[in-house]
């Protein structure tokens, strides 16, 4: 089984760029046309959330017109920088099966690896947060299949990653996912966006990783003393390969021009 993994597209009005300077809808259309091209071809793309640069219905819109052109299913879910309503007046049904309540909760069956999405976003504030009922009806979803490989995908991973900007949003109700998480043996990785860097750290029993973004890379500074600041960059995603051997395998692929292959 191969997963593809975009996150942070931050997508703007058709014309705008993000923060001014960072082409978002062209990378990912880049992006789009480079998953589209890969052989063998993934059985699906996750959004690992900020689908939108500020949650606006005309964003979500292009974004959704963008990755129509994806040959192959792909599924959704919110970000800090996304709002729950748009997001659904536009995803909802497809991209986003269905609901609980408010949050887009949901499980998507018949791969041999079990995905499990997980909203995390709180309305109104860049952190996370798993409150106690997300937490107990994702406890719910693992106790229904204990032994089936499973990826949690989720947007703010639930640790600081020595990051100024992410860590200092801060993560609330991260005990309480560790909680559930730590009952179980099956989770192969919670895959996460927000921090625009590809980070893997092991987190109660199993892995924590982010993807890279569309372009709009921010700083890495562990001192944690310096100004939140982002570079342009080659935007980029993650390949997970579930192997025949059962080991999930993470590749990261930055969409820029290459030299070669040489032989050897």
């Amino acid at each position: 089984m191969l997963i593809a993994q975009l996150s942070d597209t931050h997508i703007t009005e058709p014309g705008k760029k993000a923060y001014g300077v960072v082409p978002t809808a062209e990378n990912l259309a880049n992006s789009i046309d480079h998953i589209n091209q890969l052989d063998p071809g993934p059985d699906l793309v996750l959004l690992t959330g900020d689908i939108t640069a500020s949650g606006l219905l005309q964003e979500a819109e292009y974004a959704e017109k963008m990755l129509r052109k994806l040959r192959y299913p792909y599924f959704v879910i919110p970000g800090n920088h996304d709002d729950r309503a748009a997001l659904w007046s536009v995803f909802g049904g497809q991209a986003c099966p269905s609901r609980v309540g408010d949050f887009f909760n949901y499980v998507i069956d018949g791969y041999d690896i079990r995905l499990i999405a997980l909203d995390s976003t709180l309305p109104g504030a860049p952190g996370g947060e798993i409150c106690r009922d997300r937490a107990d009806w994702l406890d719910q979803c693992l106790d229904e299949a204990k032994a089936q490989p499973t990826i949690i995908f989720t947007h703010h991973p639930p640790l600081n990653c020595g990051i100024l900007e992410t860590d200092v949003d801060g993560f609330d109700g991260a005990d309480r996912l560790g909680d559930v998480v730590e009952k179980y043996t099956n989770i192969e990785r919670i895959i996460c966006g927000h921090v625009h860097l590809l980070i893997h750290a092991r987190w109660r029993g199993t892995v924590v990783s982010t993807a890279p973004s569309m372009g709009l890379e921010l700083m890495l500074d562990i001192t944690l003393k310096h100004p939140s600041q982002f570079y342009l960059e080659a935007p980029g995603y993650l390949l997970h390969y579930w192997t025949p051997e059962r080991n999930l395998i993470t590749h990261s692929v930055a969409i820029r021009e290459t030299i070669g292959p040489y032989l050897f």
